[in-house]
């Protein structure tokens, strides 16, 4: 165990929390929970899994975490930011617990490999894997940036190191409820999209999420609507080699890179058509959750 809080969001998140709280016990010091309020058994089970739990309604992921790291009395070295969707393995834990304390000064965040399970499959191709996140950061170093949708891990000052090992994003949850949550996160990516698009990106340490945006907002959005969501598929599918797992595999990239971006292309042309500035969030906030978007 080192010398780390774990934060994770909730909401309605009883068939995750147990396996991530579990798996994050050999190395957190110390688990908190920001529950948004959720009416199934997520904040019973995290008690009784021994994680404190603290209750805030929710606005977006970016102010709920950074609310957590204002309002949970946080005095450990290290914070680490996870979803109850995800994992951690036996393998990371035991790297982190060897390697974390001893780390130089100058190091004030770390990234970690993200491995996707979708349906029972861990998806290896489609440029799925590997996925480097910066989910480890000093506690007087890091917030999260302001965004209502792929956000991440700001570093104040200090450089980025990196694990070697994985952690597991695994919903347990069904089809149904995903293709739910993307409709939900589609209005998110809307609203950033007019709030964000021209805008200056401000730097980051981690340059695998700096470049991933610079060629959302610098090429991606530069094509043609509709169009840009076509050529999105057949890139992870085809070039990316997203065919080479298997049904599962055909799902999701069919699903993530072609249904969800073709959505986000149109409620941009219905803003457009309507002239209204973003997308409303509409009647799907009870399913928000901590997760990322997947």
């Amino acid at each position: 165990m080192v010398d780390l809080t774990a934060i994770i969001l909730t909401k309605n998140e009883e068939k995750n929390v147990e396996k991530c709280i579990t798996s994050i016990k050999p190395i957190a010091k110390r688990i908190v929970v920001i529950d948004s309020f959720s009416d199934d058994k997520t904040v019973e089970i995290a008690k009784k899994n021994g994680a404190e739990v603290f209750q805030n309604a929710f606005k977006n992921y970016a102010t709920q975490f950074n609310w957590g790291l204002d309002n949970t009395n946080i005095d450990t070295t290290w914070v680490l930011r996870i979803d109850a969707d995800e994992e951690f393995t036996t393998e990371l834990c035991e790297e982190i617990n060897n390697d974390l304390p001893s780390l130089d000064k100058n190091i004030t965040g770390m990234s970690i490999n993200l491995r996707v399970v979708f349906m029972g499959k861990w998806l290896k191709h489609g440029g799925m894997y590997p996925w480097k996140l910066l989910r480890i950061f000093r506690t007087d170093a890091g917030r999260i940036e302001n965004r209502n949708m792929d956000e991440h891990i700001m570093l104040s000052y200090g450089v980025m190191g990196a694990f070697k090992h994985d952690f597991i994003h695994h919903d347990f949850k069904n089809l149904e409820y995903w293709t739910h949550k993307h409709n939900w996160y589609s209005n998110r990516e809307v609203k950033d999209y007019f709030e964000h698009l021209e805008m200056p990106e401000q730097s980051m340490q981690n340059q695998w999420a700096m470049e991933k945006r610079k060629m959302k907002n610098g090429i991606y959005y530069k094509l043609p609507k509709f169009l840009r969501s076509h050529l999105y598929f057949v890139y992870r599918y085809y070039f990316k080699l997203g065919f080479l797992d298997g049904t599962e595999g055909k799902i999701f990239h069919f699903l993530q890179a072609y249904w969800y971006r073709f959505l986000v292309d149109a409620k941009i042309y219905e803003c457009e058509l309507t002239g209204t500035r973003y997308g409303e969030q509409g009647s799907l906030d009870s399913l928000h959750r901590g997760g990322g978007k997947l």
